[in-house]
């Protein structure tokens, strides 16, 4: 069974910051780029950190200046941009970022770094190399891309799993239907055959958000499971 990887999904052209970046840069950064946030690098292009949109709009709120809605913030942002500096207040992404940066491998599967996100409570994730050095950059956006597959193209992708995994169940008698991401999967699995196999099998697949059994061993009907917890 192959899987999708960060390394598949991920944008390889980084808009990046250094520890050294002015608050003015990076306004300028975001809002040129249309990004919600950068990875700040050192010398060696070794994640130290992370800025984003949020950062500087509470930079912003604690000068009195608060702005609610991301139209609103984006236009602070530009006029920052347009202002000339002030010497003695530059304020740099060392002083505004979120360090130690939550990072990824390109090898990962996207499902990994989704659960990271949601987990940490985190936009993007910045992908590195096996010396942390930044290579790329994935976000819930392009995360999501692999989450939004139909439902045919997830019951095909179940039945490659079930049956790498379970091949003695009866594939003539399995019936595998798939429904806005939850997957019912009925059938006789037979005496022999842990009936938790093909679960595990259909839970690994990328854009299943639930599974719901309704297989019976050895001939006997057992009460439908309930869907199990949201992938995410």
């Amino acid at each position: 069974m192959r899987y999708r990887t960060v390394g598949e999904v991920m944008t390889g052209d980084v808009v990046r910051a250094h520890p050294g970046t002015s608050y003015k840069e990076l306004a300028r950064l975001l809002t040129t780029h249309r990004v919600g946030g950068l990875p700040v690098v050192d010398d060696d292009d070794k994640v130290v950190g992370v800025v984003s949109l949020a950062d500087l709009t509470r930079r912003q709120g604690a000068h009195g200046r608060p702005g609610p809605g991301r139209g609103r913030v984006l236009g602070a942002l530009r006029r920052i941009v347009r202002a000339r500096p002030v010497a003695g207040t530059a304020l740099t992404a060392g002083g505004l970022m979120s360090s130690p940066a939550v990072t990824v491998h390109p090898e990962q599967r996207v499902v990994d770094a989704a659960r990271i996100m949601e987990r940490r409570h985190i936009d993007r994730l910045p992908v590195v190399d096996e010396e942390d050095r930044l290579i790329g950059i994935t976000t819930r956006r392009d995360l999501l891309r692999v989450f939004l597959r139909t439902d045919e193209e997830i019951r095909e992708a179940v039945a490659v799993a079930v049956r790498a995994d379970a091949p003695d169940l009866d594939a003539a008698g399995l019936r595998i239907d798939v429904r806005d991401g939850i997957v019912t999967l009925e059938g006789v699995a037979g005496p022999e055959l842990d009936t938790t196999v093909p679960l595990r099998a259909a839970w690994r697949v990328d854009g299943v958000v639930g599974v719901v059994s309704r297989l019976t061993a050895d001939g006997r009907d057992d009460p439908p499971a309930p869907p199990s917890s949201p992938l995410l």
